[in-house]
């Protein structure tokens, strides 16, 4: 049960929150793709990404954020990260990946970014 990423899933009106635990890695990160595209299928546009509880993100999960982010940029959605612990943020920012994701302190603040 090593590199399991666990997925929760709330919606709040047209907003769907995602609660990811775990490690966002080669091995989790298909996975944890998978259903975000489901969501994105099945016409959730607005994704809010609680990152509070992943601890690790590889490029395989740099990967799947991109690879969201450019699918809802398509179908004129948004996804916002909040929560992001400071390991996870120091990825982010040394690849540059925190001038191409929204990211938010906190959940209150991603939710703002929805309504403009």
């Amino acid at each position: 049960m090593e590199n399991v990423v666990d997925l929760k899933e709330e919606q709040e009106g047209d907003l769907t929150i995602l609660k990811i635990k775990g490690r966002l890695d080669a091995i989790s990160a298909p996975n944890a793709e998978k259903k975000v595209f489901e969501c994105i299928n099945n016409g959730q546009h607005n994704l809010l990404m609680d990152f509070s509880e992943v601890d690790y993100l590889s490029s395989a999960g740099m990967r799947m954020l991109l690879s969201t982010t450019k699918k809802l940029k398509t179908l004129s959605g948004r996804l916002v990260l909040c929560s992001v612990n400071v390991n996870v943020l120091d990825v982010l920012k040394m690849s540059g990946f925190d001038h191409v994701l929204d990211i938010a302190q906190t959940k209150d603040e991603a939710k703002s970014k929805f309504h403009h």
